[in-house]
């Protein structure tokens, strides 16, 4: 049995999710994720599938989430950063320790200026993106797929076409440049 550096290049492992496509009906899987909390928002969504990359077959890794969801993950670790330049000691709620101990006035104090900072990153368009696919054959299974796609919410349709497009080499991104406001969706 040959070793290989990275298990996504083995045959036997190519062949075994070729089987759960097949099984599953698609040409992809879907990858349970418990460090992806949005994957439940239908945003975004980790999934494999068998391809090719210079002619070799190879396991592909793909994080495929919503341009929407980029902005405003952009958008939020932008004004995270602004927040902590005047309260260094604000932590995120998603980065904190157990330890962590702040006061809550000063916390509250902080949320305020996040809300105001990402209200004003949104209304002068600060941040703008595109469709787009980032590939890193550096990954330790396979080859690892950034997808960031404009569309309403990451579907098994959606999937399927790009999964389709990607592996005919036709695809075809939108490079046009958008922005996006949290208006009207709380």
């Amino acid at each position: 049995m040959a070793n290989y550096k990275n298990e996504g290049f083995n045959p036997e492992e190519i062949n075994a999710l070729k089987e759960e496509c097949q099984q599953e009906g698609k040409s992809f899987v879907y990858v349970e994720d418990d460090d992806l909390d949005v994957l439940e928002s239908g945003e975004c969504v980790h999934i494999q599938f068998p391809g090719a990359y210079q002619g070799q077959e190879v396991i592909f890794d793909a994080l495929v989430y919503t341009l929407r969801l980029h902005h405003s993950s952009l958008v939020y670790e932008m004004a995270v950063e602004e927040v902590q330049k005047t309260f260094p000691e604000y932590v995120p709620p998603e980065d904190r320790k157990p330890t962590y101990k702040i006061a809550p006035e000063l916390e509250e104090e902080a949320e305020t200026a996040l809300t105001e900072i990402i209200e004003e990153i949104e209304e002068t368009e600060t941040v703008k993106v595109q469709e787009h696919v980032e590939v890193d054959t550096e990954f330790d299974y396979g080859i690892s797929l950034d997808v960031c796609l404009n569309v309403e919410e990451i579907t098994d349709e959606v999937i399927e076409d790009f999964v389709s497009s990607f592996k005919a080499n036709n695809l075809h991104l939108d490079n046009t440049l958008y922005s996006f406001t949290s208006n009207g969706e709380e």
